[in-house]
């Protein structure tokens, strides 16, 4: 069986969308699409919504192949040190994913899969997905079908957003990357726009992509199959 290569790229803004746009440029002569993780809200009081020329772009992308995931609301932590959906509740949990599905239906952008911030979800989390409308959570550990009750297993090999940069983490994720590969399981990459613009790290994502490519991994992205696409794949 061959491996599964899922590649993200999460806050993407005002100030890093070049950053993210030449990586998906480089992505693309690989064959390589991208999971773009969209948050309505970051830090510095950046707005989705008064962005236009980042959303036109993650647009453009989606029809390109891309995809789009929610990612949080705003991603800050609801408690010390904790990401913003690691400790919520149900009730909390479900503000938040109406308020964030809200602002992504009007840019276009609505998305039925979730990746919480630094893939950590709460139990509340977890039970309110499926009700406010989520078919799939990327959670550190294993991608969920919550519409089936299944997972599919592989960790995140991430730099930035809770992930070190540090160039004994950038080999142990390229070694980590080759071996899921090899092995003929699903290889995640994540980075983040920021950290696309240091050399080194930016390196590590490419060289554990085309390693993973030599595996003669799929490209995939994190997406939610009905029975209807698969019986029409079959």
């Amino acid at each position: 069986m061959s491996a599964e290569l899922i590649v993200s790229v999460s806050g993407i803004r005002d100030e890093t969308c070049y950053l993210a746009a030449g990586f998906a440029d480089e992505m693309d002569t690989r064959g390589v699409r991208l999971s773009l993780l969209v948050a309505p809200r970051l830090k510095d009081k950046y707005r989705l919504a008064d962005d236009a020329v980042t959303t036109a772009w993650l647009c453009e992308r989606r029809e390109h192949g891309d995809a789009i995931v929610l990612h949080g609301y705003d991603q800050a932590a609801t408690k010390r040190r904790r990401a913003e959906f690691a400790t919520l509740s149900k009730h909390e949990a479900e503000l938040r994913l109406l308020a964030a599905d809200r602002v992504l239906e009007h840019a276009g952008l609505r998305t039925r899969v979730f990746a919480p911030p630094r893939w950590v979800a709460s139990p509340g989390a977890m039970s309110v997905l499926p009700e406010t409308g989520f078919r799939t959570m990327a959670g550190l550990g294993a991608v969920h079908d919550l519409t089936r009750g299944t997972l599919q297993r592989g960790r995140v090999f991430g730099i930035g957003e809770g992930f070190k940069a540090e160039p004994w983490w950038c080999r142990a994720l390229v070694l980590g990357a080759g071996r899921a590969a090899k092995r003929g399981g699903l290889v995640r990459l994540s980075i983040t726009a920021k950290q696309l613009g240091n050399e080194g790290p930016r390196q590590a994502v490419l060289d554990a992509v085309d390693l993973a490519l030599f595996h003669e991994a799929d490209s995939q992205v994190y997406r939610w199959n009905s029975p209807s696409q698969e019986l029409g794949a079959a």
